[in-house]
């Protein structure tokens, strides 16, 4: 196990301004956006192997990708402002990002990726902004990049304010960064920075006077492990909570071993008219977070009367009627708590628990998002993000974020990592696995005595592969 304590050293620290003036003024932050001002910046880096030339020539090359990126992303160059009315705006104003570059050349790739282990503590030093709440926007940049020089590596953490991105947003800027790095004259995917949809609203937060204050402790310690699971192990998982379930003529021979199409991670199926239908099938996403829910309650020795919740995050983009842009730059997330008895989980088999959460994220159409919007302006609050009862979890990011076409021109990441960012006893965050093709990876953080039950939980463990 890898020293706790890995003395990252900054090399050194810059603002890197867009390249061209932003032709946006301002951009109002949604009914998505405000509840995030008291989350911590979103921290997520990749890691790889050295490039073919020199850290200086890697670090010059990054500044002017990173450059010509903000340009694309104005929104990220700029600084929040909060209006006579109470309004939160970003200011397009190419104040610039942070660039720091740092060394710890004591480490190695093999040494921070060990195997059957906690995620090594260095990952938390390999971004900068650590526990800055968003709404600190208002006078710290809305983004940075550190890429830190390893033995025989470099990490390119990405940290950016949580009230200008959700994960959809954030990837789309990573993915753009990289792919501008590697040598694109033209972006792939331009993102839509309008502000006319249903999450644009005259509601006004009050802040609390000296700004909001993050809503968990982030002092109780903690252990964060890794859990990789196959494409084959997933699916095993869904044929267990499909199985007696023979509305959907779902067959496990077909489904693991004849098929090769990936998982449609809960899309919804089209009618004739091209009309989203209700999917009649847990998805492989929903099998394994009920895997996770059911393992970590029982671990947990809660009494069985007491209700437990598991927390999605979902994507609104989709969900609406008429569909907002895939690319649409900011917050379009809503989440989906689905609660039951630690008892009423525990009796049932994991198709109970698996369809509850199916149920849920099946019934967040288009008139939930709207009603959702409603009840936020009909109060208008910051959102209350931790495990407040010790019986909840919080499952965040998706493994259909592109992290992996993170290839900053020498080939693609070996790994991805997070920060310190909004970890707590129950956060899990989803990742898809490096080898594609529908393998998951899960980033666990939980109470220390909660994790190495985890470890034991046979249940759980079944499906898990060492990488």
């Amino acid at each position: 196990m890898p020293s706790s304590s890995s003395s990252v050293t900054v090399v050194s620290k810059c603002t890197v301004y867009p390249n061209q003036k932003s032709t946006i003024k301002s951009l109002k932050l949604s009914v998505s956006d405000l509840p995030m001002l008291s989350c911590h910046y979103i921290q997520k880096g990749v890691l790889f192997n050295s490039p073919p030339y020199s850290i200086n020539d890697l670090v010059n090359s990054l500044k002017q990708s990173l450059s010509v990126a903000l340009t694309h992303f104005p929104a990220l160059a700029g600084r929040f402002e909060t209006d006579s009315d109470g309004y939160v705006h970003i200011l397009c104003n190419d104040a610039g990002a942070d660039f720091i570059q740092a060394k710890a050349k004591h480490l190695t790739v093999d040494g921070v990726l060990p195997p059957n282990c906690d995620v090594p503590h260095c990952f938390k030093e390999f971004f900068t902004f650590d526990r800055t709440i968003s709404y600190s926007g208002h006078h710290k940049p809305l983004a940075a990049v550190q890429v830190t020089e390893l033995a025989d590596g470099v990490f390119i953490g990405c940290t950016v304010n949580h009230s200008v991105t959700d994960g959809t947003s954030f990837w789309h800027f990573f993915n753009t960064f990289a792919e501008i790095n590697r040598g694109a004259m033209k972006i792939s995917k331009s993102p839509d920075l309008s502000r006319d949809t249903v999450f644009n609203s005259s509601a006004v937060l009050r802040v609390p006077e000296g700004g909001p204050k993050i809503t968990f402790s982030g002092n109780e310690p903690l252990r964060e492990r890794i859990f990789h699971f196959t494409r084959e192990s997933i699916l095993k998982l869904k044929f267990r909570a499909n199985n007696n379930a023979a509305r959907n003529g779902f067959s496990e021979s077909a489904e693991i071993f004849g098929k090769a199409r990936n998982d449609t991670w809960n899309l919804a199926p089209r009618d004739n008219n091209g009309s989203a239908k209700a999917p009649t099938e847990i998805s492989s996403f929903q099998s394994l977070s009920a895997q996770l829910w059911r393992s970590v309650t029982r671990v947990r020795s809660l009494d069985r009367s007491k209700p437990t919740t598991f927390r999605m995050a979902v994507n609104c983009r989709h969900r609406l009627e008429p569909k907002m842009d895939s690319h649409y730059f900011g917050n379009a997330i809503q989440s989906i708590p689905t609660i039951a008895t630690v008892g009423d989980l525990l009796s049932h088999d994991l198709r109970w628990g698996a369809d509850l959460l199916h149920k849920n994220v099946v019934a967040h159409d288009s008139d939930t998002v709207h009603r959702g919007v409603e009840d936020w302006e009909s109060a208008p609050r910051l959102f209350p993000l931790g495990n407040f009862d010790g019986a909840s979890m919080t499952m965040g990011s998706s493994p259909r974020f592109p992290m992996y076409n993170n290839d900053f021109g020498w080939g693609m990441p070996l790994a991805v990592r997070s920060g310190r960012a909004n970890k707590f006893d129950g956060k899990i965050s989803a990742f898809p696995g490096r080898e594609g093709n529908g393998s998951v990876d899960l980033e666990v953080v939980l109470a220390p005595e909660t994790m190495a039950g985890l470890e034991c939980d046979e249940e759980f463990m079944q499906y898990v592969t060492v990488v």
